[in-house]
């Protein structure tokens, strides 16, 4: 094996490298984006805080979150 074949296979392992690195790269972007379907909890929480956004709108949130989480103990929907 000659200097030239040695220099022209490190070069195609510096460019298999770099391909990898930006494949990488593409992959945790995607799986950044992808978003798992909200859980029961999540939309039950979503259309309680709605609704009682509308029936108490100058309560706190964090008051209204709590009386989310009692509906949510007490629904059938949690079982």
């Amino acid at each position: 094996m000659d200097i030239d074949e040695v220099i022209r296979l490190l070069q195609e392992i510096k460019n298999l490298e770099g391909q990898t690195k930006k494949t990488v790269k593409q992959a945790k972007t995607v799986v950044k984006k992808a978003k798992r379907a909200p859980s029961a909890y999540n939309q039950f929480m979503k259309k309680e805080l709605a609704r009682l956004r509308k029936k108490h709108p100058r309560t706190k949130q964090t008051e209204l979150m709590k009386k989310a989480a009692r509906a949510w103990r007490g629904s059938k929907r949690r079982k």
